[in-house]
């Protein structure tokens, strides 16, 4: 038989665990109130499935970050033109960021970062604190990869301009992003994509795309000499080649130097971080706990 005694230790006890996991329950969810919402796009013939590895780090790092992968334009979906897919994605983005009260990160992977950039400047109430670029062709893409070699078969990159400079070719996504040095004109007066985010085009909504794209707080680029499938790889960090076919960082690319979409405004803010990682495929990014430590878990605050 039980004493008195005995059976309120017992309960004193489970009133004491009970509290103990209410105390814990309610710091973890003070915790999660204090991240800010990421959202993840992905990159060319990707899909969420691809992401679930950054997604548990981000789990990890911060437990009960709402984190959503946007599952649109997967897989072959993804060669669609980029101009359909920046509308598909704000459709899916709108509501989470009007959740958001205190904003949302993006990390946008491979072409996914060239997709948030058109997010990013054409929509004028976005609320995205920090852009995390993945390994993106942000000044676009030169070079025989072996995606290239696996769509466009009959084409390598000093002929590929033929294809990707007609009326056709801009509705393939590869194509909106296509900038060949060597046709740098015909670059400018066929692209309808690129070339209008970077204002080198004439575009009435030049200064309101500006403008939105200087409501970022922070720009995270991130790339590598190993990456495989960028380039130049410095695509991924505002560099680009020239006529000749050497590369010119991003403090020498003319688009910087006169500030066309506000990339040196954001840098002189001290806005702009990069980070070059060694020894990464083009493929490994967003699976790589090294770069996760080092570049990103930071800003996801």
């Amino acid at each position: 038989m039980t004493s008195p005694h005995g059976a309120n230790s017992k309960q004193a006890a489970m009133s004491t665990r009970l509290l103990l996991l209410l105390l814990a329950a309610a710091a973890l969810l003070r915790a999660a109130q204090c991240y800010k919402p990421v959202i993840v796009v992905h990159g060319l013939f990707d899909s969420p499935g691809d992401m679930h590895i950054l997604h548990n780090f981000i789990n990890e790092s911060h437990p009960g970050t709402n984190v959503t992968i946007i599952d649109l334009f997967d897989r072959t979906g993804s060669l669609k033109s980029l101009w359909s897919q920046v509308e598909g994605f704000k459709q899916a983005i709108y509501p989470i960021m009007q959740n958001a009260a205190d904003g949302v990160h993006m990390i946008c992977y491979s072409q996914g970062g060239l997709i948030c950039r058109g997010i990013i400047s054409t929509m004028n109430n976005h609320n995205v604190d920090t852009l995390v670029s993945l390994s993106a062709p942000l000044l676009g893409q030169y070079g025989d990869t072996d995606y290239l070699k696996w769509f466009f078969p009959k084409y390598v990159k000093t002929n590929l301009y033929r294809f990707c400079y007609s009326q056709f070719g801009q509705h393939v996504s590869i194509c909106n992003y296509w900038n060949d040095p060597h046709h740098h004109d015909l670059y400018l007066s066929s692209n309808n994509y690129l070339a209008f985010l970077n204002n080198e085009r004439d575009n009435p909504n030049a200064t309101d795309w500006k403008n939105n794209f200087l409501r970022l707080h922070q720009l995270v680029l991130i790339g590598g000499p190993d990456d495989g499938v960028i380039t130049p790889w410095q695509s991924s960090h505002f560099g680009f080649y020239n006529e000749n076919e050497t590369v010119l960082e991003m403090k020498k690319q003319l688009i910087y130097r006169k500030d066309t979409f506000g990339l040196k405004t954001m840098d002189a803010r001290k806005a702009i971080t990069t980070f070059t990682m060694t020894n990464v495929h083009h493929t490994e990014w967003h699976s790589n706990k090294t770069v996760f430590d080092k570049c990103i878990v930071k800003w996801l605050t």
